[in-house]
């Protein structure tokens, strides 16, 4: 069963909904779905509905698509098994999520380096737009250049999890140091030192 989670988009002569307020919406919505299916589990197929898209995108990036479809699946049955454990109170939803679908592509680590290393002996075309812009195209589209795949490999754990979360999943830093649970101080130094060897990598070849 699914349930009615989108909000509707403003018709003609009506004001857009604000994002903020929009997102505000959801968690509370996402919030009370994990709540109810403490008595009703099959409440948190509403979470399942909406999240697993963004989820799975996330982890086929980093993993590829056929293991997206393994691990994306028990990032969903962890969190149901664990949903007594979520408290609203220090975050939402999404971000929760995405901590647990990292800490499970963290178990294939060594998948995800020789697939970065794969890819740095391979090959592809350069896509257009700015440089994070042709981080999301390279990882999602699987087409990395080699000088970024290498330089993607060559990051250390902690700061290819913050780079890809910030690149795949749209989380701001807050939901980043709530998924991963680091402080937001250390969201921005993980994230600068990764940005500042990827554009290197990107200037060594002339890509930026």
């Amino acid at each position: 069963m699914t349930y009615p989670v989108d909000v509707p988009s403003a018709g003609p002569g009506e004001r857009s909904p604000d994002p903020a307020a929009a997102r505000e919406s959801r968690d509370a919505e996402d919030a009370r779905f994990v709540a109810e299916s403490m008595n009703d589990p099959e409440r948190f197929t509403a979470v399942y509905d909406r999240h697993y898209p963004p989820v799975h995108r996330y982890v086929a990036g980093r993993l590829g698509p056929e293991a997206a479809d393994d691990v994306a699946a028990e990032t969903f049955l962890v969190a149901f098994r664990r949903r007594a454990r979520f408290d609203p109170g220090k975050g939402a939803l999404r971000p929760w999520l995405f901590g647990i679908a990292t800490n499970l592509v963290a178990q294939h680590r060594r998948a995800e380096t020789r697939r970065y290393q794969a890819f740095a002996r391979v090959g592809a075309d350069r896509p257009s737009g700015g440089h994070e812009e042709r981080v999301v195209t390279w990882v999602t589209a699987e087409e990395l250049q080699p000088q970024l795949a290498r330089a993607l490999a060559a990051l250390s754990a902690k700061e290819r999890d913050v780079v890809l979360l910030v690149a795949l999943s749209e989380l701001g830093h807050e939901e980043v140091a709530t998924a991963l649970g680091i402080p937001y101080g250390t969201v921005g130094s993980r994230l600068n030192r990764a940005r500042r060897k990827l554009r290197a990598a990107l200037d060594t070849e002339g890509l930026q």
